[in-house]
This record gives structure tokens, sequence and C-alpha cells, in this order.
């Protein structure tokens, strides 16, 4: 422990906003003077750097000091976009949104202050609300941007803090991409000591219409149908829950039977180890309660309900490819027009282009993240389906988009929709996507992370798969590589690879390092044909995957 970090410590300690992190603080440096190698470690990783604003925003642990989520770092990064509005053309009109998590409340208040004393219009949401009802408001009220307070499905001593461009252009509502984060960054830069920063109070804050309107919109995706349909939903602990329910209610769907245990907002997620539906067990209470009330499906939003999960009782969590696909063709089914455009990630199926091509709409592959799904498509084209294989949909209609962003809300609707008409019909999803893997293939995929407490790992083991490619993973040939260091296929450039197999059946492996998290991810798809039996290919497939994950797992670990 360097005489430096205590010192800029106790710095930070004095021009610290927070009581609670200050008096943190205090006792960490007391620790660190009694000789704590512990407290010394901890103190030194919260002093070692900033948190880097990027195109996420800002995410990371709670905590005193500049490399922590805290009230000084959000506050200096609430007046760098105050200073980036100003340069875009003086006082703007930003919509600030919070989450249920630790701390969500005072930080969009602090953002809230600096905002309107930077001479700003700020409009909050009227209470801890899903992160697509910000996204929305940001389009609905033509404000100039929007800032939601969030970590998403983080464990609970993360937060975060997304911002969206608005204004009167074609990506209202978007999350921002380069090169605004570099501008913000820069302007959070020159943000001078806090204590000189006005602080307002005049921000207005938004009534139950905000949310109204927001339901109106997205009950509005799903025309009329067969609504009978028994559904078990979770909210996973997050802020989800009553917006969901009454969306299905007003849709015209019986009210959902809700896994109690996690329907109400706890940022401490006490009944999940990691509150994300995809990981595993995340979805065990939600399955428990639907066998025992025979429901149809089992639906489940992550906790600030920008994803969807569903799951079939009897067959467990579908993938979010597999979801993708069937709300894919809900969409196209229920909108018309050649200027439909529908995008996936470069991580996601095959399957999306292959659906594209048949109905005759324009398809794209975005890098990962629906800062570029949102903005696929030329502008003034009608984006009306998006998606990425981690569980977040994007849905438009013949009358546009509702919101520029995943949400999890209405394409539960829309999930809720297709699953009724399939009920009405004696069939379910299950059968659907069997009726898609004999028209396109059986598209199959999975994926695994490789976490690590050393950053220069991933870029080791990111140079070493460039030098020494592997020639096949398990079963499967290497036929090509894609790199996409240097851009690929018109695309900006992103540290991802992509391997495409073939022998037995066709296939790909795309590793990338997670924009968010310490993981070195990979993602694997097969597709094979289907001349019998559905089951008996998806038996076939699967047991290839599990081969083929076995191998990427063994070459990703070097």
């Amino acid at each position: 422990m360097t005489t430096d970090t205590v010192a800029r410590a106790r710095a930070w300690l004095e021009a610290d906003p927070d009581p609670a992190t200050r008096e943190e603080l205090s006792a960490l440096l007391e620790r660190v003077a009694a000789g704590d190698a512990e407290a010394a470690a901890d103190l030194g990783d919260r002093f070692a750097g900033r948190l880097e604003f990027g195109t996420a925003g800002l995410r990371g642990a709670l905590g005193a000091g500049p490399n922590r989520m805290n009230r000084a770092v959000v506050m200096r990064a609430a007046a760098g976009i105050a200073a980036w509005l100003h340069g875009r053309g003086g006082a703007g009109h930003v919509v600030v949104g919070y989450d249920a998590r630790h701390r969500s409340a005072d930080f969009a208040r602090d953002s809230a202050a600096v905002l309107t004393g930077a001479g700003h219009r700020v409009s909050l949401l009227p209470g801890p609300l899903p992160t697509p009802v910000l996204a929305f408001a940001v389009r609905d009220l033509g404000a100039d941007a929007g800032i939601m307070v969030t970590a998403s499905h983080n464990p609970p001593q993360d937060n975060g803090y997304k911002v969206y461009v608005g204004g009167d252009r074609d990506d209202a509502g978007a999350q921002i991409v380069a090169p605004t984060d570099i501008e913000i960054s820069a302007a959070i830069d020159e943000v001078g000591p806090l204590s000189a920063l006005p602080l307002g109070t005049g921000w207005t804050v938004l009534g139950r219409e905000a949310v109204d309107r927001y339901l109106r919109a997205v009950t509005a995706l799903v025309p009329p149908g067969p609504r009978e349909l028994s559904v078990v939903y979770t909210a996973m602990h997050g802020v989800g829950g009553a917006v969901l329910v009454e969306a299905m209610e007003r849709a015209g769907f019986p009210a959902p039977e809700r896994v109690a245990a996690q329907f109400d907002p706890d940022p401490d997620f006490p009944t999940v180890a990691f509150p994300n539906p995809e990981e595993p067990g995340a979805l065990d209470l939600a399955l428990a309660a639907a066998a025992e009330a025979g429901a149809d499906l089992v639906v489940a939003n992550d906790p600030d309900a920008d994803r969807l999960a569903l799951a079939l009782p009897g067959r467990g969590p579908l993938t979010g490819d597999e979801v993708g696909g069937l709300l894919a063709e809900y969409v196209l089914d229920h909108t018309t027009g050649d200027d439909r455009v529908v995008a996936a990630s470069i991580v996601s199926s095959s399957l999306l282009g292959k659906i594209a091509r048949e109905r005759g709409v324009h398809y794209e592959e975005t890098l990962t993240g629906f800062k570029w799904l949102a903005r696929a498509g030329a502008p003034g084209s009608r984006r009306v389906f998006a998606y990425e294989e981690a569980l977040g949909y994007c849905l438009g209609g013949d009358g546009g988009r509702p919101v520029a962003d995943k949400d999890g809300i209405s394409a539960a609707l829309a999930a809720a929709a297709l699953a009724a008409a399939a009920k009405a019909d004696g069939r379910t999803l299950a059968d659907l996507l069997d009726d898609q893997a004999r028209r396109y293939g059986l598209h199959l995929s999975d994926q695994l992370s490789v976490r690590v407490t050393d950053l220069s790992l991933i870029d080791t083991a990111m140079r070493r798969l460039r030098a020494e490619p592997p020639a096949a993973f398990g079963p499967l040939k290497v036929a090509g590589i894609d790199d996409f260091a240097a851009g690929h296929a018109g695309l900006p450039p992103t540290d991802a690879l992509r391997f495409r197999l073939e022998g037995g059946a066709r296939g790909r492996v795309t590793l990338r390092p997670s924009g968010t998290e310490p993981k070195l991810k990979a993602y694997a798809e097969i597709v094979m044909d289907v001349e019998g039996e559905v089951a008996a290919t998806r038996a076939q497939g699967s047991a290839l995957l599990a081969e083929l994950m076995a191998s990427v797992a063994l070459v990703v670990r070097g």
C-alpha cells in the first residue's frame, strides 16, 4: 500500500457527499493503518483507477472510491452529461429512471439535482420501474436524453448507469454508441470539485400517466386473438412484476400466477444465487409452481425487466435463440410491408436470417448489444424485430416500435399471444419449435462463460486463438474463420472470432470477451436437416452439441 493511495483516499473522503460511504471509507482506512493486508488490497483496488464510462455507461460494485459505484461517481457522471448536452445546443430535457437496487433512488435523485442545477429540465419517473419504461419515455416525451440507474441482472452488490440518446433523430430512445460515449467520458474528466456543482431542486416527478402510456403502446403490439392461457410468472425480485401483470390483464389475458417469493422488489435477491433467468436454477421456483398448477407457460423477467425468459412445464427453459425464432415469426405474421427489418447479433442463431429470406424482409447481423440492434437497417426503415440470444427482444408493429431497446414486457405479451393461439389449436410452443425445425433445419445452440480475476488472461486467450486456431471443435472441422477485430462484413471492429464448422452437421463457434463482466464467452450453434422425426434429430443434435461444447471448453481454457 503506497502513501499516495492513502493520500488520495483521504482526499476522496473529504469531498465525499455521502455519509454512508464516508463512514465505510473511514473504517477501511483505519484497518489499513492497523496493518490489515486485506483492507490494503481493497483500498488499492478502489483507487487503482476510475469506473470507465463507455457505451454501457457505468457499472460496478457499490462502495466508496473512484473505482466503485457511489454518489460522488454518479454526480460527476451527471455533470459530464449536463456539459455534453450544453455542447450539443444548450439546455435540454432529460428523463431519469431507476430500478429497486441498493442506492438506485439516491443515484437518480442526485442525477436530477446535478442536471437541474446545470440548467436542464428533468423528468423523474414516479418510482422504481422497468428499464423499457424509461426507454419508451425518452421517445414519448421527445426528450434530449435519458438516464436509467440499473445494473440489470448483475449481483446484488452492483449498480450501474445507462444513457439513452433522444431528440429528433432516427435512433431516439436507443442506448448511446461511439463517439457519444467518448464525448461524455471526456466531459466527465473535465468536471471540477463536487462542492462547486450547483444543485437544483426543480425537477418534475412524472405521474402514473407515464406508465399508462407505455402500457397502451406495448399492448397495441398484440392484436386480438385467443387469450386462454395459464401462466406462472416470476419477477426475479425485480421491478417488472406490477407492470407485467397489468400489461397481461390489459391485453386480455388471465392474471398470471405469481411466484410470491420472487414477486416484490428486493435488492438482495434472496432466493437466487445470481438474479439472471439464464442461470441454472434461477427458474426452479417458477417451474415448481407451474408443475403444481398445471400451467401452460412460465414467464420470467430479469430484475429490470428488459429481458424475457420462457419455460415449458415438463420441458424446461427455452433458449434465447428458440424464443427469438418464435417471436420473429409471430411479429412477421402480424406486420406487413417490404420496408420491414429484422436483426440479430453475431452471437445469436443463424435461424432468423433464414426466416427473413423466406418472408422477403431485410435481415441484418449486428455486433452484440441493443445499442447496435436498435440501429439495424437504413434510416427510416421499419425495425419490427431484433433479438440477441441473451434473452433480449425488441418488438415493433405496423405503427412502429414503442421501445428502441430490449423489452421483456412487450416480448412477454407476444409470447403469451403465440402460446394462447397454439393452445387454441391443441398445440404448444414445443410443437411450433418442431415446425420450425422441419422448415428451416434444427438449430441448436449453447454457450459457456469462463470467468477470470485477471483480465489479461482474456487478451492472452484471444491472441492464442488467433495465432494458433484449432483445426476442429470435437467432431466438427473448422472450415473457415471470421475475425471481427478489423471489422467484418461491414461491421465496426470488435474483439470476436467466429469459427465456421462442418462435418456431420453445419455449425459455428463464436468467441468474444464480455462487455460488462470479466468473462470470455463462447457461443456454439449446430444446424441439422430433419429427415425423419424431429425428436430423433433433436436427440442426436443434443448429443453432438454436448460433445462440441466439451471441446469448446477445452480450447477456450487452453
